[in-house]
């Protein structure tokens, strides 16, 4: 191996190893600001997860979507709670600046808003249930 292919492949090496670093570092960075908002969102999964909201917010869709003769799934992923009735879903997601329910339709976002635990579970539904048919 001659010098200058020696040195060829040194030059070559740190600067992989520089772009190496750079990644780690962005990538360290991204893991503490997830690690910060999950930290942050914390009380809001916790009063979503165990407050008396989501039990009436259950009871009442199951009521509702029984009335309107349609199954409502109802799926905990992670601290994200979903409810989905035919082709509708509505997530609720704990935020650092609260619960926010974001509306699905089709797979695409339709709308999103913030969730009062404090409020009547019973209009959130009949809000995300208005359009769907009923069955005959």
């Amino acid at each position: 191996m001659s010098f200058l292919d020696n040195l060829e492949n040194n030059l070559k090496s740190l600067e992989s190893s520089a772009e190496g670093k750079e990644s780690a570092e962005r990538e360290q960075k991204a893991r503490a600001n997830a690690r910060t908002a999950a930290q942050a969102s914390a009380p809001y999964a916790e009063a979503l997860k165990k407050g008396p909201f989501t039990a009436e917010l259950l009871k009442q869709a199951s009521r509702v979507g029984f009335a309107m003769r349609t199954k409502v799934h109802i799926a905990w992923l992670g601290s994200t709670l979903r409810l989905e009735a035919r082709e509708r879903r509505m997530e609720l997601r704990p935020t650092p600046e609260g619960v926010v329910a974001v509306y699905i339709e089709n797979g695409e976002e339709t709308r999103s808003e913030h969730v009062d635990l404090n409020g009547n579970p019973e209009t959130l539904v009949r809000r995300w249930l208005e359009s769907i048919p009923a069955s005959a």
